[in-house]
């Protein structure tokens, strides 16, 4: 079972998703597999000696133009409808609903109450 309340997954949303691959691929030794998103787009894993590290995609269509490339990252949860009711009563607001991709688990993407956007997931048990 994926740890609870872990830094779980890093992804980059970026302009120039080729530039960030190739940058990637010779700082890091990052290799790419390509992954179908729902809607259309392509998701690329990140691999290092066969393990994935990162995801990557195209920013368009997910933020407004004026937010920069950046990394995001996502905490595994345990339970995450129980988790996004405490993160509600504790002054968190929830940005994107629950969602699914087959697969890999449950997510949503939340705002602490600071402010700050992450995402928090229920991994699919490996």
């Amino acid at each position: 079972m994926a740890p609870h309340g872990k830094f779980y997954w890093n992804e980059l949303l970026t302009d120039d998703v080729e530039k960030a691959k190739a940058f990637y691929g010779r700082t890091l030794g990052w290799t790419f597999e390509q992954m179908p998103m729902e809607g259309g787009g392509t998701y690329f894993i990140a691999m290092l000696g066969g393990e994935a590290v990162a995801g990557m995609m195209d920013k368009a269509d997910i933020v407004p133009p004026t937010v920069p490339p950046h990394w995001f990252c996502y905490i595994n949860v345990d339970d995450l409808p129980e988790r996004l009711k405490l993160l509600e009563q504790e002054g968190g607001r929830i940005l994107r609903s629950p969602f699914e991709v087959p697969g890999v688990g449950a997510f949503a993407i939340v705002m602490d109450a600071t402010g700050a956007p992450l995402g928090w997931m229920s991994a699919v048990e490996e």
